[in-house]
């Protein structure tokens, strides 16, 4: 499920889905932690702080795309420098974010039909 810096304001995956899966001992798959780069445009947290964020919650693992040898670094840098976020850094990047995040601009796939495949192929449906 989506876990990131936007989802935790809007139609949140985290506060909705997250507590429940966690209670019942469900692994938790984490993904788009910068949103398809789409975070990254809002200008509101860099690409080591969503990862951060991402793995700061209880997710079993945390899916990010490597589609080269800079974002593999990159991805590499938030693993090696990672340090459990205190309940104030949580919240001081979510104040940042917040501004952005009120009407799901940057998740698009909670709002539009942009990355949905099923609802560009129907016969997938059968």
């Amino acid at each position: 499920m989506p876990l990131n810096v936007m989802d935790a304001h809007f139609e949140s995956f985290e506060k909705k889905v997250l507590p429940v899966l966690v209670k019942h001992g469900i692994g938790v798959l984490g993904m788009k932690p910068m949103g398809d780069k789409l975070i990254l445009n809002s200008k509101t947290a860099t690409p080591i702080e969503c990862l951060h964020y991402a793995m700061n919650l209880p997710a079993s693992v945390v899916i990010t795309g490597c589609d080269s040898l800079q974002i593999l670094q990159q991805a590499l840098e938030a693993a090696r420098s990672f340090k459990t976020m205190s309940s104030g850094e949580v919240a001081t990047l979510l104040a940042k974010t917040a501004p952005a995040a009120d009407k799901g601009e940057f998740e698009r796939y909670k709002i539009s039909h942009d990355f949905d495949g099923t609802f560009k192929n129907p016969q997938w449906l059968g």
